[in-house]
C-alpha cells in the first residue's frame, strides 16, 4: 500500500476551512476533520475508486457533500494536493 502524503498547500486549505467552520460551530469543524481523516485513511486501500479529477492526472474524493480532496496517485505515494469547497472554482 502506498502512503498518503499531504502537500503544505492542502494542509493550509484544510486548516483554513476548519478555522472558518470552528468560528461558527466547533463541533461541526471537529466532525469535518474526523470525516476527512477517516476517508483519506482509506485511500491506500482503493486509490482508484474515486472520480477522475478536473485536472489531468488527479482524482477527487468527496469527503463531505460540501468538501473535496484532490489527490494524485504516484509511484511511491498518494499525494493530497488540495482540499476545497465543492462550489469553489477549480481549477
Amino acid at each position: 500500500m502506498l502512503p498518503v502524503l499531504w502537500r503544505a498547500e492542502a494542509q493550509a486549505d484544510l486548516a483554513a476551512i476548519l478555522e472558518f467552520i470552528a468560528d461558527r460551530n466547533p463541533q461541526a469543524a471537529l466532525a469535518l476533520y474526523d470525516a476527512v481523516e477517516r476517508v483519506v485513511s482509506q485511500l491506500p486501500h482503493h486509490p482508484y475508486l474515486y472520480r477522475l479529477g478536473r485536472v489531468s492526472g488527479t482524482r477527487e474524493l468527496v469527503v463531505h457533500p460540501n468538501y473535496i480532496a484532490v489527490y494524485q496517485v504516484g509511484v511511491t505515494s498518494i499525494e493530497i494536493i488540495s482540499v476545497l469547497h465543492s462550489r469553489q472554482q477549480y481549477p
